[in-house]
């Protein structure tokens, strides 16, 4: 038995997953729909971090990961003040049921890091998300 988990923030990076989850592998590329991207979620550092809003019209790429189950544990641990919630993607070929997170502590000022929005870039990168989502993902504000 494997879980199957949709990153679409800095769990999007492979590298960064893996430090957190080791046995996590590339499942492939994978749309959302029903919600849009934001970076609304309240961080403990004060910045604003990758979350989930529903939109009836909107789209959020992201990578699907396969794990050990077991390794739940350990990521919603790193994912404080988020919610485990259960999703249909698709991905090139088919549709999945996975586990994603998302979050109701919100901040007035969903503005992350550079550092952090550019860790979702490279994930995003690394997947070969779409042009068109890529450039959604440059135009996000921040903050050094």
């Amino acid at each position: 038995m494997r879980a199957l988990y949709f990153a679409y923030g800095s769990n999007l990076s492979s590298a960064r997953l893996r430090s957190r989850v080791p046995s996590a592998q590339v499942v492939g590329a994978a749309r959302l729909r029903g919600f849009r991207f934001t970076c609304c979620k309240r961080g403990g550092d004060g910045s604003g971090k990758a979350n989930l809003q529903a939109d009836g019209a909107g789209v959020v790429w992201g990578a699907v990961y396969a794990f050990d189950p077991r390794a739940w544990a350990t990521l919603d641990a790193c994912e404080t003040l988020y919610t485990r919630i259960a999703v249909r993607v698709e991905t090139s070929d088919q549709e999945l049921e996975v586990e994603t997170y998302r979050s109701d502590a919100l901040t007035d000022d969903p503005v992350p890091f550079a550092w952090y929005r550019q860790l979702i870039l490279d994930g995003a990168r690394e997947h070969a998300l779409p042009e068109d989502y890529l450039r959604t993902l440059v135009a996000l504000p921040s903050r050094d």
